[in-house]
Formats: structure tokens, sequence, C-alpha cells
């Protein structure tokens, strides 16, 4: 009798981002017998301005099976889409010679468009996590909703988004609430203590300490610097301590990150650090008073930890979030003064009750069964687009779909 062969799940990460939100899923497709995992690797990972990630990859014990380096030097709008070109090209090559059964991507950055793009014509199955949600100051809202037309699994943060898929006209089968993949690290215990937070990142977090990331707004070409601008200006204006991380590697990122770096040389309660990781990441949120910025992490996750988030502009403006989040316009003044909100114990103490809509247990407790059982084949691949009701009400006497 012939053994029955692993099914082969290609999970591609292009970022510290989602290579920590994929981590335990990834983990979980490398023990089980009945998966193999195949790695592809890209984006800021391969980049030194970046970190060079992938080494952090290597170290928690995962093989590296390709690596497609398509990053340019030049974040403009020409640059990206130059990467993306590349990407999907590179993407193909890498496809066809690995042949994998499913292939799984998470969020709505580029290198996740032209992923997907790649895997359409060689009939590659699209399995996608984070579909359904908004953000409407980011290029990203469009990236989002593409990925999920060119996608045939999907795996939702919460049951509203999942409505909103349906809403889009994906067939019901298709869709899964998982979660948000971030809070896995919470279930599992993985999170770092205190102390050990402390004599990584050289703090006292006994005292006020701020967490920031701050992210380009990829939807204005000069609103990036105007923004981290604003941001680090009101830190310096609170007086408070901040551990500052480095954005993606987004359109206008670069101009962020020597704002950052200028800023450090200038306030000396200020640690820039390249790349936290998930564990230190998410340890932070768990000691720090506030998180101040425009990224996802204080909408998704920060909601667990009852941390207060200063949620500056409008990148994130369209998801779901929880009553600990304070959003402010993007000036000086309306950030401090969220801030200053973050700090009232009042408001802390509600924070610290908040429920987090993202958080459905491990969430890789209901993804990987689906990508072990899903049927493949034609039915996964052609995909039917489901009308509402309201839009069939509009054919004519004698039309039919």
């Amino acid at each position: 009798m012939v053994a029955k062969q692993p099914r082969r799940i290609a999970v591609l990460t292009g970022s510290r981002s989602d290579y920590g939100l994929l981590y335990w899923t990834m983990r979980g497709i490398q023990e089980d017998s009945d998966l193999e995992l195949i790695l592809m690797v890209t984006g800021s990972h391969l980049s030194a301005d970046f970190g060079q990630t992938e080494t952090d990859i290597q170290d928690a014990g995962f093989t590296i099976s390709a690596r497609i380096d398509a990053l340019m030097s030049s974040d403009s709008g020409e640059g990206t889409a130059a990467s993306m070109g590349q990407t999907t090209i590179k993407v193909a090559q890498e496809l066809a010679r690995l042949k994998p059964d499913l292939l799984l991507v998470l969020g709505d950055r580029t290198e996740i468009l032209a992923t997907v793009s790649a895997a359409l014509p060689l009939l590659v199955p699209v399995a996608h996590i984070h579909g359904g949600e908004s953000t409407e100051g980011a290029i990203d809202e469009g990236i989002r909703h593409a990925v999920t037309k060119l996608s045939h699994i999907h795996f939702t943060a919460t049951e509203f988004y999942a409505r909103r898929l349906l809403q889009m006209g994906e067939e019901p089968w298709r869709v899964h609430v998982s979660g948000a993949p971030a809070l896995e690290h919470l279930h599992r215990g993985e999170l770092l203590e205190k102390t050990v937070l402390e004599r990584e990142l050289g703090l006292d977090l006994s005292k006020p300490c701020l967490l920031v990331t701050q992210h380009s707004v990829t939807l204005s070409d000069d609103a990036a610097a105007g923004e981290i601008d604003k941001v680090l200006s009101a830190i310096e204006k609170s007086g408070l301590p901040a551990v500052i991380t480095y954005p993606n590697a987004d359109m206008g990122g670069r101009a962020i990150i020597e704002k950052i770096n200028s800023f450090q040389e200038r306030y000396p309660l200020a640690q820039v650090r390249v790349n936290l990781g998930s564990r230190l990441y998410m340890g932070l949120m768990r000691h720090v008073v506030a998180l101040v910025g425009n990224s996802s992490s204080g909408i998704i996750e920060a909601a667990s930890f009852g941390l207060p988030v200063v949620n500056v502009g409008d990148r994130q403006l369209g998801r779901v979030r929880g009553a600990n989040v304070i959003d402010v316009t993007s000036d000086k003044e309306s950030i401090y003064a969220g801030i200053q909100q973050a700090m009232n114990t009042n408001f802390r103490q509600m924070a610290s009750k908040v429920s987090n809509p993202y958080d459905n247990g491990k969430a890789s407790d209901i993804i990987l069964p689906v990508l072990k059982e899903v049927q493949l084949g034609s039915t996964l691949i052609r995909k039917r687009l489901v009308d509402l009701p309201s839009t069939l009400q509009a054919l004519k006497v004698g039309e039919k779909v």
C-alpha cells in the first residue's frame, strides 16, 4: 500500500509583523505529519535596513524553502510597484518549482497581492487570513479586498468581518471565523516576564513608559513624515520614556525611520528598536501605560491587555475596535491630549475591563483542520459569486443568472 503523501502548504511571510501572526500556524503545520510546510520568505525579512529578520525565522527552527528578494531600495510609489512586479515574477517561478497544494497568506501588504496574483494562473488555491477588515487610510484597503476575491478559503478575525465577505459574494462554506492569530501568543503563555523585558531592553518598567509604532499613511505622498513629526513632538511634550519601533517596509517608511532616529538623538528617553519581535512587543503591551501610533496592534491585540491606545489619524479607520482605543487626529495637541487621557486613572480602569472582539481562542486550532481537510480540486478553485437577495430582485422579467 502506497503511503499517503503529506499535503504541501506554502506559507508566505514578507515582514516581521505577519511572521509573528503566522508563527503558531506555521508551527502546527511543521509538527503535523499529514502536512508539509513550504516556507517562502520575501520583503523586509531579506533587508538589512529592516533587521534581516530571516535569521529570526531560522533561529526559531523553520527551514526556508524559497527566498524571494524583490524589495527595491526606493519606497516611492514607483519603487513599490516595481517591487510588486518583481515579487509576482519570482513567486510564480517558486510556486512552479515547489508545487504546493495550498498557499496560505495573511493580511493586506503589497507582496501579498503580488503573491496571490502569481498563484492565480498556476491554479494554486489560496487561503487568506484577516479578510473583511477595513483600513480606509491606507492602500491596504484595496489590496485586502482584492486578495479576498483571488482567494479560495478565508479565515476572518470576527463574525462581523465574515459577514462582510458574504456581502462581497463569497460562498459561506469558504468562510471560517478563526479570531486573530496574534492573540495565540497570549493563549499559549509565551509572553516574556517583566524582569526579562527590563533586562533585554534596558528599561525600568516600574515607571510609566510608552510603546510607539507609527506606519506610513500610504494614501498620501507626504503624510508619512508629517504624522510622525506630530507623534514625536507629542511624546516629547509628555516627558515619558518611549520604546519606538521601526515601521513596516511600506511607501514612505524610510522617511519615518530617519525621523525617529533623529528623535532618539535629541530625546534621551527614547529607545528605537528595528525589530522587537512578537514576544518582546506583546510582552511590552502588558507593562507599558499606552500604545501610541497607527498600528493594527493597537486595534487587535491591545484590548487583551486592557491597554489604552492612542490611535493616530485615519490609517485604521473602519476597523472594529474596543473602548480602550482613543482616536485622535494627526496633530501634536490632539495626540498629547490622547496620551493624557490614556494616563487617566478612570480611563485605565475602564480599559482594563474591555472585552477583545478579536479573541476567538487559538486561531491555529481552527485554521489547521481546514487546511488539512478541505477538498482540493475544481470545486475549490472554481469560485462562484453569491448574489444578495436585493441584487437578484433587480433582475427583469425573463432574465436569469
